[in-house]
């Protein structure tokens, strides 16, 4: 099978050339220099001319605080540009596999982890447009898995964990949030779990949203705590602080774990603990420093 993968110059999508690199299927991997996903004909001439079967999506607009006063880009990039992509797909027959936000939640209080068919109360722009990006993969009819992750980093590009292990080395003091509470993902760990569901072809039947981060539960505090105890960054004094202390125009889930049971139970997914994948993470990053 031919896979389009958009984003691919991504976290995620850089991870997915990585654990794709030995696959039986061709995969083509794309960012918008190479195809506009915005536009509707262009996915059409992709598709046609690659014989493409499936789409990985891994394109999407991500800045949460510049989505507010981005709305109409936002809106076409991560709801316009997904039904382009689910409606080629569905012309085809093909499967599109596309990953969705935890910030889809965040409304309501919560205090257990969210699952698949719990109601969506996004409380900013980018919540919203990826919400709708769901909804328009629904509405189409096509074949396919979305996964809602989280707090996801890599060793690509810019996230969370470069730019702790940056602060807790150059800091003498750290303020860091303790009130949003959630779990990091790693997204190499992502990109095996969709490239198993892709490879050995156990979508078949199986359309539906899935959670997926990696185990376990932490705060931005504890996640920063982890990411200078591994690097060894001991010098920096880490402080818990509240979300207040950090005004922002979008108000971001104050509790947003994910339930994991049904990508476990329907696929066979085996999902490591945070801390673990964390380390093999910060060891490549800190090797590719050195």
């Amino acid at each position: 099978m031919n896979i389009l993968v958009t984003g691919a110059n991504g976290q995620l999508g850089n991870e997915m050339r990585i654990v794709a690199a030995n696959s039986t299927d061709k995969y083509i991997f794309t960012d918008v220099a190479e195809l506009d996903i915005t536009n509707l004909d262009a996915i059409r001439k992709m598709v046609a001319d690659e014989k493409v079967g499936a789409i990985i999506n891994c394109a999407a607009y991500t800045n949460v605080d510049k989505a507010e006063d981005d709305e109409a880009f936002c809106k076409k990039l991560n709801a316009d540009a997904v039904n382009n992509l689910a409606v080629a797909m569905k012309e085809v027959d093909g499967l599109l596999v596309h990953v969705s936000t935890d910030y889809v939640f965040g409304g309501d209080p919560y205090n257990t982890p969210c699952k698949e068919d719990q109601k969506g109360t996004p409380t900013g722009v980018y919540g919203r447009t990826k919400l709708l990006g769901e909804q328009n993969i629904l509405a189409s009819g096509c074949k396919y898995i979305i996964i809602r992750t989280a707090w996801l980093y890599s060793e690509f590009g810019k996230n969370f964990v470069k730019t702790m292990l940056n602060l807790t080395a150059t800091k003498p003091e750290l303020k860091v949030v303790f009130d949003q509470v959630g779990t990091p993902t790693y997204a190499l760990d992502l990109a095996k779990a969709i490239f198993d569901i892709v490879e050995n072809r156990k979508y078949e039947g199986k359309s539906g949203i899935y959670h997926y981060s990696n185990e376990g539960v932490c705060s931005w505090f504890d996640f920063t705590k982890m990411i200078a105890e591994i690097a060894g960054n001991t010098s920096c004094d880490v402080q818990p602080c509240h979300s207040s202390e950090f005004p922002s125009k979008v108000v971001r889930p104050s509790y947003s774990v994910l339930d994991k049971t049904k990508i476990k139970q329907t696929f066979g997914v085996k999902v490591p603990y945070w801390t673990d994948s964390l380390r093999v993470c910060m060891k490549n990053i800190m090797s590719d420093t050195l």
